[in-house]
């Protein structure tokens, strides 16, 4: 779990689940208050904190989107 910021409301929880497919690792970002997800997949290489990160912006991007 992981605190984010949303550009209009301020803090916010968001939940990462992380799936191992072979190679690569699916990231998915979860908005604990509107339960809003995204995914991205990535390098299994990569570092975590990397991929949460991109979830997140990716996470972030659909929440402006949608308000």
């Amino acid at each position: 779990m992981m605190t984010g910021d949303h550009p209009k409301s301020g803090p916010r929880e968001v939940y990462f689940e992380l799936i191992r497919l072979g190679g690569s690792i699916k990231v998915v970002a979860i908005d604990g208050a509107t339960g809003v997800e995204v995914s991205i997949v990535g390098p299994a290489t990569a570092a975590q904190s990397d991929l949460e990160r991109l979830a997140l912006a990716k996470l972030n991007a659909r929440l402006a989107r949608e308000s």
